[in-house]
């Protein structure tokens, strides 16, 4: 009976101690509290509150500057759009690559034996000189007028769409960029070999009678007009100077033996000049 008595005693003080514990942690948060809220009320001062004028000014600045976020993202954005005359610029070049390379294949296909290339930078056409001149004359092959005529009538099919004049034929099909051809250039070019200028006399009489061929077969090629109403087809010669291989071997001489058909694209030089284009175009169209 004892035994059981101590073991009730003990009970009952471990209870009492656990109570105490719990107490003292209760009391001991319930004093943080109070702590706390007699700091933050320490801290509370009704002559630092904002009054209402002050507000108001705040909030009308804040909304000020967020429409002047706004104004500036707006720039921004208008910045980022590609300029009006650079984009116009980017697709008359890539319409002249367009013109090119279908000109060329259409040759290729036509000639395959007549290496004709895309030059370097997409301007121009390379017709090797031998496939067209014996060495040193400015006569044709009598065999390859045809090639020089096919040109010519692949040339009045194309330059309506993009020439002014009374043969100007624009459609949004065929040049949806209002690009204008500026000169359609006949270029003539020789080796280094023999002096100067006798090369460019020769050069200049090969161009010349590239033009005279194109011109007997296709008549109406010099009546397209430029923007500043020229014919745009034209030749020149440039004897040696302007070589596009190395005149070291024959590979290269043969290259640089050649003729050249450049298209020389109209630059605006403003961004209000493009809708004047445009309407030249759509204007003097007969097609």
């Amino acid at each position: 009976m004892r035994g059981l008595q101590r073991r009730r005693e003990n009970q009952e003080i471990e209870e009492e101690t656990a109570f105490v514990s719990m107490t003292d942690l209760t009391v001991s948060f319930l004093f943080i509290v109070i702590l706390l809220l007699a700091y933050f009320s320490s801290k509370y001062n009704p002559q630092k509150s904002v009054s209402l004028p002050v507000y108001e000014q705040v909030v009308a600045g804040k909304d000020a500057a967020e429409k002047k976020i706004h104004e500036l993202e707006t720039e921004i954005a208008r910045l980022k759009q590609p300029n009006p005359l650079e984009r116009y610029i980017d697709q008359a070049m890539a319409e002249r690559k367009h013109i090119l390379e279908k000109l060329r294949d259409q040759l290729n296909i036509e000639f395959p034996d007549l290496k004709v290339t895309l030059s370097e930078q997409s301007d121009a056409l390379h017709f090797q000189g031998d496939g067209l001149f014996a060495s040193g004359s400015a006569s044709l092959r009598p065999e390859r007028v045809n090639i020089v005529q096919s040109v010519g009538i692949r040339l009045q099919q194309l330059l309506p769409c993009y020439t002014l004049g009374a043969q100007s034929a624009w459609q949004p099909e065929c040049n949806p960029d209002f690009a204008v051809i500026e000169a359609v250039q006949i270029e003539g070019h020789t080796d280094s070999d023999g002096d100067d200028q006798s090369n460019l006399v020769l050069s200049t009489n090969r161009a010349d009678e590239t033009f005279r061929v194109m011109v007997a077969r296709e008549p109406l090629l010099t009546s397209h007009l430029s923007y500043q109403k020229q014919p745009v087809l034209s030749v020149a010669g440039y004897g040696k100077m302007r070589p596009i291989a190395s005149n070291d071997n024959v590979a290269g001489k043969a290259a640089n033996r050649r003729i050249d058909l450049r298209l020389i694209m109209y630059v605006p030089a403003r961004s209000e000049e493009i809708e004047h284009l445009r309407a030249s175009l759509v204007g003097t169209s007969h097609g």
